[in-house]
């Protein structure tokens, strides 16, 4: 584990170079430890990375990731972002923040309606971008699960 302040800016590098992901590990981290994703199979996260924008948070001196995040768009009105994680060794740390602000500002030349997320824990973390409480959750509907 790096020696870092808790929000050190150099230690760790944002990118969605699709080249970069381990998948892997993406795969790995979401269908053990993710509440949303447990038992999701190797092929769905494959189908999911391949039809989202991706973005990696990588350890600056040897490249490796701690960090994922993506989001599925039709650059046009609507976005949703989905399947934040942070290796637990690396939270506390800034990152989460760093990748949801990364994600913004790929989607703000496009002037969205709408970026909506799910998330049981936190909600800080989504608020000091920009997200807020939905002010009528009722309008809000679900197809699913199957």
């Amino acid at each position: 584990m790096p020696t870092t302040t808790p929000h050190d800016t150099t230690a760790y590098e944002v990118s969605d170079d699709p080249a970069r992901l381990d998948v892997a590990l993406i795969h790995h981290w979401l269908s053990t430890d993710a509440y949303w994703a447990l038992g999701r199979p190797l092929a769905t996260q494959q189908r999911a990375i391949a039809a989202s924008h991706n973005f990696g948070a990588y350890l600056t001196a040897s490249g490796r990731q701690v960090g994922y995040a993506r989001v599925i768009t039709d650059h046009a009105t609507f976005a949703w972002l989905c399947d934040v994680y942070i290796d637990p060794a690396h939270r506390g740390r800034g990152l989460g923040g760093r990748l949801v602000d990364a994600v913004n500002a790929y989607l703000d030349p496009y002037e969205l309606r709408r970026t909506m997320l799910a998330t049981h824990d936190a909600h800080e973390v989504y608020r000091r971008a920009g997200f807020r409480e939905l002010t009528r959750p009722d309008h809000l509907m679900q197809r699913g699960p199957h």
